[in-house]
């Protein structure tokens, strides 16, 4: 399932890098990462991550296929 997280705020290359299955996609205002989640347990997992280093998560979303 490939998923779509919109994050506040301009994320550098540094953090962005905590977040390798993911590519990052910088927007004026936001960082949109995107990338392929394998179960529900990386989903959550990539949530907490997310949080751990700080960054909040604006949107979520499942992309089709």
């Amino acid at each position: 399932m490939r998923y779509e997280f919109r994050v506040a705020g301009c994320v550098s290359e540094v953090l962005g890098a905590a977040f390798p299955e993911l590519d990052r996609v910088p927007l004026p205002d936001q960082t949109l990462f995107i990338g392929t989640v394998t179960d529900e347990a990386h989903l959550y997992g990539l949530l907490g991550r997310f949080q751990a280093v700080g960054l909040r998560v604006l949107e979520m979303r499942l992309l089709p296929d």
